[in-house]
């Protein structure tokens, strides 16, 4: 058989339709589908801010010895858990021992100075009442001498008076006179007796002050030496190095038997009970709170109102738990424009370590805004633009102003739009200015 002509095939076409529509069968339409579109209205979003940041242990410390001397013992590894007050290193503690023996042999020399002083004073002081009981005697003996003297005055005078009348004898006379003299003599020399125990006295009370002073050196001599003492013990304490914060040990720097001093660092503790996360913010933040009238004394209450931030790690894995800004700078880095700003995490099974690097996440939360699908933006040029849907269902380009809701798929419409306005949502991009966007839905037929 030859080949089927043109006509031929037409024809059998044109039967074939003829005997479906016969038998009932609808022949399938072209039809037009709409675009899809939204209804704007407002709502409340919760817009993530993102910032680089570095951990680093809220507590972090440079070990370094305190004494000079020969790294005897390391007592623990690199990347060890410790707690406060652990042990971490051993210095020789030879000459530190030495030297505390020496001090309290010191000590001990003053002390018994000390209490060889107590016992002068004491002597002295007992002295100091011998010589005042002396003087006591003498003065006693003084008066006796001074009463005898008085008498033996008047037995002259009166022996004198009867000598002149003849009465008594020259012999009578002469004797009473030297009577007279002796007692004059007695007194003199009794005077003299008091004196010299007024003198010991003074020489005594001397003795005594001396003493005193020299007890007064010698309990300053037994404090020296204690202080001596504690100097030394402090310095053999210094020999066992123990963490002053518990935390992660990190790179041991030295190894057991160097010679380390106060300028060698032996490792940093890393204090990682909470850890810091730091970052830095734009100025035009500070320019913001100027602008909004903020002032110094509100940075406090500004700080504690901030949400709780989140932590995600560079591979996207995001930290169990919230911390919470604690601190911002206040003064803006010169080369970078930037202020710095550190928040806390807790890390009570030490996940975080110093020196991980992620982003800090802060959640503003944004009331009663018009929020879009990224989609329905078209850029063009220095505009965005949205296409509205019309009363008679062809779509007119409007400018718009946006924000970024920072969640990778909308937007915040902040003006060109109203609540209430229906846009194109999907294919903005092919539309054209005056195309229809929306058609009626084509009625199925019942069986």
């Amino acid at each position: 058989m030859s080949g089927i002509s043109r006509i031929q095939k037409l024809s059998m076409l044109t039967l074939l339709s003829l005997l479906l529509v016969a038998c009932g069968i609808d022949m399938p339409k072209e039809t037009e589908s709409s675009f899809e579109t939204m209804t704007v209205k407002k709502s409340d979003i919760e817009i993530p801010i993102k910032y680089s940041a570095r951990m680093k242990g809220q507590a972090d410390v440079a070990i370094t010895p305190q004494v000079s001397g020969q790294l005897m013992k390391i007592c623990v590894t690199e990347g060890q858990q410790v707690t406060k007050g652990q042990v971490l290193f051993v210095v020789d503690s030879r000459n530190a021992q030495h030297e505390v023996e020496k001090a309290q042999a010191t000590l001990a020399a003053s002390q018994a100075s000390t209490e060889s002083s107590s016992a002068t004073i004491e002597s002295s002081r007992a002295n100091v009442a011998s010589m005042q009981a002396n003087v006591q005697s003498a003065q006693a003996n003084l008066q006796a001498a001074q009463a005898r003297a008085g008498s033996a005055k008047l037995e002259y005078d009166s022996n004198k008076k009867l000598h002149e009348k003849k009465i008594v004898s020259d012999y009578t006379l002469e004797n009473s006179l030297n009577d007279y003299r002796q007692a004059q003599a007695a007194v003199a020399q009794a005077k003299a007796a008091v004196e010299q125990a007024k003198a010991s006295v003074a020489q005594a009370q001397a003795s005594m002050q001396q003493a005193r002073a020299n007890a007064e050196q010698s309990r300053a001599s037994v404090s020296q030496a204690q202080s001596a003492v504690n100097s030394a013990k402090v310095n053999l304490g210094f020999c066992t190095i123990t963490s002053p914060v518990s935390g992660i040990v990190g790179e041991i720097m030295v190894r057991a038997g160097d010679q380390v001093s106060p300028a060698t660092q032996l490792t940093i503790v890393s204090g990682n009970q909470q850890m810091e996360a730091e970052f830095a913010v734009n100025e035009s933040v500070l320019e913001a709170g100027v602008s909004e009238g903020y002032t110094q004394s509100d940075k406090a209450k500004n700080i504690a109102s901030l949400p709780d931030v989140i932590f995600v790690m560079k591979n996207g894995t995001e930290y169990q738990h919230k911390g919470r800004i604690t601190s911002i700078t206040g003064m803006v880095n010169a080369a970078t424009g930037t202020l710095s700003c550190k928040a806390v995490f807790p890390n009570p099974d030490g996940l975080l370590y110093s020196g991980i690097q992620g982003t800090v996440v802060i959640p503003f939360s944004e009331k009663n805004v018009m929020v879009i699908p990224q989609n329905a933006v078209v850029r063009l040029q220095d505009k965005s633009l949205v296409y509205k849907v019309k009363a008679d269902s062809t779509a007119t380009a409007v400018t718009v102003t946006t924000a970024d809701a920072g969640n990778g798929k909308d937007v915040i419409v902040t003006q060109g739009l109203k609540v209430g306005d229906r846009i194109v949502t999907v294919g903005a991009n092919n539309l054209e200015e005056g195309q229809r966007v929306l058609f009626p839905a084509v009625a199925k037929k019942e069986d």
